[in-house]
Order: structure tokens, then sequence, then C-alpha cells
């Protein structure tokens, strides 16, 4: 159960055709689910922040649903996190998402092995996040190493967070940067 005040909740997609090379008859689709929140911590240090990311794991639930609902949870190749922390908070506030969002996703998932990426930082009202993605089976491969834009034109302000999801269905459109290919993961560690 959300304890704490989700002001808004802001879900994008973005269908991908070409970027100059053949046009594709099914788009890739890069997908973010984003909540903005009151930060419970803006304007003062906690020592103890592990509770609070707790409770956020049900907001990476809510937000892995919207993604999984908008693009097919079979569907899901890549995946990543991030956080926009308003200025009143600091870097360790976007950290508490680590856990509860990545947790979340990969639950919602069925549980794939490799890490979700992330990225955070302290910023402003309509500050723009490059969260990025990762094949959900293994990290090794390179034909996923991606990006999804979070932005939110009015948050986070100064005493909110933004806490965020990001997905995609396949690796970049004219991926050919060699390396491991997707057909190619053999182990369950994650990692290849």
């Amino acid at each position: 159960m959300i304890t704490f005040d989700v002001r808004k909740i802001q879900v994008s997609v973005e269908d991908i055709f070409h970027e100059r090379g053949p046009r594709r008859a099914v788009p890739l689709r890069v997908a973010t689910a984003a909540a903005v929140i009151q930060n419970p911590f803006a304007g003062r240090y906690e020592p103890d922040l592990l509770a609070f990311q707790g409770e956020l794991r049900d907001l990476g639930t809510l937000l892995s649903q919207r993604l999984t609902d908008l693009l097919g949870k079979d569907a899901i190749e890549a995946y990543g996190k991030g956080a926009i922390v308003g200025e009143d908070g600091e870097l360790e506030h976007g950290a508490l998402w680590h856990e509860a969002g990545g947790w979340a996703l990969r639950k919602v998932l069925g549980d794939p092995k490799a890490i979700v990426p992330a990225a955070k930082t302290v910023g402003t009202l309509g500050t723009r996040l490059m969260i990025p993605l990762g094949h959900i089976h293994a990290a090794y491969v390179r034909s996923h190493f991606s990006t999804a834009e979070m932005t939110i034109w009015d948050g986070p302000r100064r005493d909110e967070i933004a806490y965020g999801l990001a997905a995609a269905t396949g690796g970049r459109v004219h991926e050919r940067a060699g390396g491991l290919a997707a057909s190619e993961i053999k182990a369950n560690d994650g990692l290849r």
C-alpha cells in the first residue's frame, strides 16, 4: 500500500520505425512510467532511509504494471530505472529506487537475472534524465544498450522526487555494433 503522496503519474511511449536505415514493419517500442511524489526528507538529513525504501516497492510494482500493460510482459527485452530528486533533497533519496524499482520490475517480469541499469540526479522542473537500458536476461547484450528519456515538465519541485522505470521491446533499431547477440545468451547469471 502506498503511504506517501503521489502528485502525478506520467506514462509515455514512442514507436521507432527507423533511424535513417531500412523501415521496420513493426516498430521498436520504448516506454517510461514515472511518478512524482512528495519527498518526506526534503530540507533535512534523515540517517535511516531503509523503511522508506521498502515502502517504495509498491510504487515500483504500480509503475512496472503500467509498463507491462502498455508493452506486453512477454514483449519486453530491455529495461532501466531512474530518479530525479528535487533541490531540497539529496542524491541518496534517488538511490533508494535501486532496490525498490529494480526489485519490482524484475518481479513483474518473472525475475529476469540481469541488473536493471540506473541513472539518478538532483534537478529541478523539467530536468531531462536519460535512463540507460540493458537486456533483461544478460547484461553483455550490446544491441540492447540504449536509453529512454524521462522528463516531467512540472517536476520535480524542490520538495519532490520523480521515480521512473523504462522498458523496450527490443534493442536499437539498426544495431550493428557486434558483441553478444540476444540469441546467444547461455547462462542464467544475468551476465552472458
